[in-house]
């Protein structure tokens, strides 16, 4: 079953160019996921519901519910009524720090702030960036130029966000897509975990703004370089400098802004 995409049908208006037609046209689903650990009700996202064991294990390594893939016990996807939950069962011992998580979520979405109680929180110390890759101008533009072929969701829908891993030399390793652009990153990590790439031996390409839970994302991954096409915010410039990832955003096929390169890894 495709749960990524739905075909609707709309009439085509025609406004520059004249000629109305009635169409059929494929749309990216955006469903209410409901992640539970340990069997305990922890947050409710709205994603697209396509490589959900992937966004499981992505999401569960970025709120630090688990440091490493073989704390996940098992992973099971169900459709329900309305969306689909995601459960997600951990050994006793990290199911206690899920507990803990989940008595402080006030409230949830994809935004990555709903369920922070306090300022302190969002502001927390990043670990530092250790990892270290040689590249170049030519590698991000490789990448930009090969993801499209890495997009077919994107090329039906023309609704969704992309987010890829790829080598120092620019070649794509991996890609995820989905409605949420926090939500294709997730999947993304959780697919490098899974397929044993570790993302500290490339960087991260994404086909968004650049705001600053993306670069924290990026950062607990351990992955020492991220691309955006789009721009950053102050907060996701300042929280980059102060890692040490090394952040270029605004890129294009002529151009790109290095906002960080604290260690001088981009030639």
């Amino acid at each position: 079953m495709n749960r990524a995409t739905i075909d609707l049908p709309v009439r085509r208006l025609g406004l520059a160019d004249p000629g109305d037609e009635a169409l059929t046209r494929s749309i990216a689903v955006e469903a209410p996921v409901s992640v539970e650990v340990g069997g305990i009700a922890y947050a409710v996202m709205m994603a697209t519901p396509a490589d959900l064991e992937d966004y499981a294990l992505g999401f569960a390594l970025g709120e630090g519910l688990v440091e490493t893939p073989d704390q996940i016990g098992r992973v099971d996807v169900h459709p329900i009524e309305g969306g689909w939950a995601l459960r997600i069962w951990l050994p006793p011992e990290r199911n206690a720090i899920a507990l803990d998580r989940a008595r402080k979520r006030v409230s949830e979405s994809s935004c990555g702030l709903c369920g922070i109680e306090n300022i302190e929180e969002v502001l927390r110390p990043l670990p530092a960036v250790t990892a270290r890759i040689a590249t170049d101008r030519g590698a991000i533009a490789a990448a930009l130029a090969a993801l499209p072929d890495h997009q077919p969701l994107g090329r039906a829908t023309g609704a969704v966000h992309a987010a890829a891993f790829c080598s120092p030399a620019g070649d794509i390793r991996l890609a995820r897509e989905d409605v949420g652009r926090h939500n294709a990153l997730d999947k993304l990590i959780g697919a490098l975990a899974r397929a044993g790439l570790d993302p500290a031996t490339g960087f991260v390409l994404l086909s968004a703004r650049c705001s600053y839970e993306l670069v924290e994302k990026t950062v607990r991954a351990g992955c020492p370089m991220l691309v955006t096409i789009s721009a950053p915010t102050s907060l996701a410039a300042e929280r980059a400098a102060a890692a040490g990832l090394t952040l270029v955003a605004l890129a294009r096929h002529d151009a790109a802004l290095i906002v960080s390169d604290p260690h001088g890894m981009i030639a």
